[in-house]
């Protein structure tokens, strides 16, 4: 090997190198994070207080124009008494896919660390993130519990899939952690949008609180995980990635954002309300569109919107600029 043969190899030894150790260096702060401050779902939030109180007629369970229901037509010529009535099941909906979404998390997390080796700084931190994702198991169906039990939650579909899904974790972990930010992506942006315009009632604001702060760890270490890991890929499981990369993101973002049909005829929502809303008018594809400018600045960060990918990005609907930073708000994209 010529001399400068072994110094190009050489510096690109030190950089993974230099690369690993900011990534466990990022794990540890993460771990910290969690052991510093964390929530319990039971003890932060004050179930039976008079301020976070359920009530059949309280207004403010109607939905503001931050959710894609709460602005559309049909919604805003509702009596009020209806208005409440679909907020609240729209609310726990919303709580039971989320719930729903964590146990797949939770499980397939779990498949990782069965074949994880022993020193590995990602044992830990995946441990606080499944500890902490228990929790907010606990939460969301306590609110399910106290405003409309029996909701629909995730379609069947969904359902069938769950334990392949969760395998996923242990055979092609880089796929099933896209998977992970096609749930918490989605549901994190509505959050945000909702906290921004104002709130709603105190009870879900509080879970919202919650949720947000302790996904930011988790969306980022997803984050760091496929950046880390995506370089290790052979080019078949790397070509593979990119070409599925966009269709978990928009088939999971979907069981995320949009009712199944049988949450849809509980709320009484016509076929062609749901039609508009997801993701027909044009309004509604942008807000598809915005959802996923993270994931697509992750992407392009780990190669993956190659030419030949960013036409399936495009026909999943989620093509467009990628954000400038992690939580840039839509508006400040387009």
């Amino acid at each position: 090997m010529t001399t400068v043969q072994t110094t190009i190899v050489g510096d690109q030894g030190r950089s993974v190198r230099q690369g690993r150790q900011s990534y466990e260096e990022t794990l540890r702060t993460l771990s910290q994070a969690s052991v510093d401050q964390h929530f319990d779902a039971f003890k932060d939030i004050a179930w039976d207080s008079p301020e976070l109180a359920v009530r059949d007629d309280d207004p403010r369970w109607i939905l503001t124009d931050a959710d894609s229901i709460g602005r559309h037509p049909w919604y805003k010529a509702l009596s009020q008494e209806r208005q409440i009535a679909v907020g609240r099941y729209r609310f726990a909906q919303i709580a039971k896919v989320g719930l729903q979404f964590e146990q797949l998390l939770i499980a397939g997390v779990m498949h990782r660390l069965l074949v994880m080796e022993d020193g590995n700084p990602e044992f830990r931190y995946a441990t606080h993130e499944v500890t902490e994702e228990t929790h907010h198991t606990q939460m969301f169906q306590e609110l399910v519990n106290r405003i409309h039990p029996g909701v629909a939650g995730a379609p069947r579909s969904y359902k069938r899939l769950f334990p392949w899904l969760a395998a996923a974790g242990g055979f092609f972990p880089e796929a099933f952690f896209v998977g992970i930010l096609a749930g918490e992506e989605p549901i994190d942006h509505l959050q945000k949008s909702i906290m921004r315009a104002g709130g709603t009632h105190p009870l879900v604001d509080r879970i919202m609180q919650i949720h947000i702060a302790e996904e930011a760890r988790h969306i980022g270490f997803a984050h760091q995980y496929l950046e880390q890991h995506v370089a290790e890929l052979g080019p078949v499981r790397r070509r593979l990635l990119a070409l599925i990369f966009p269709i978990i993101m928009r088939r999971l973002g979907d069981v995320i954002m949009k009712p199944s049909e049988k949450a849809r005829r509980d709320m009484g929502m016509p076929v062609e309300v749901a039609r508009e809303i997801w993701w027909e008018s044009p309004e509604a594809r942008k807000e598809l569109r915005d959802m996923f400018s993270d994931v697509r600045m992750l992407a392009d960060t780990l190669g993956l919107r190659t030419r030949f990918s960013r036409m399936i990005w495009r026909l999943m609907q989620i093509d467009g600029k990628p954000a400038r930073f992690r939580g840039e708000p839509a508006s400040a994209t387009h």
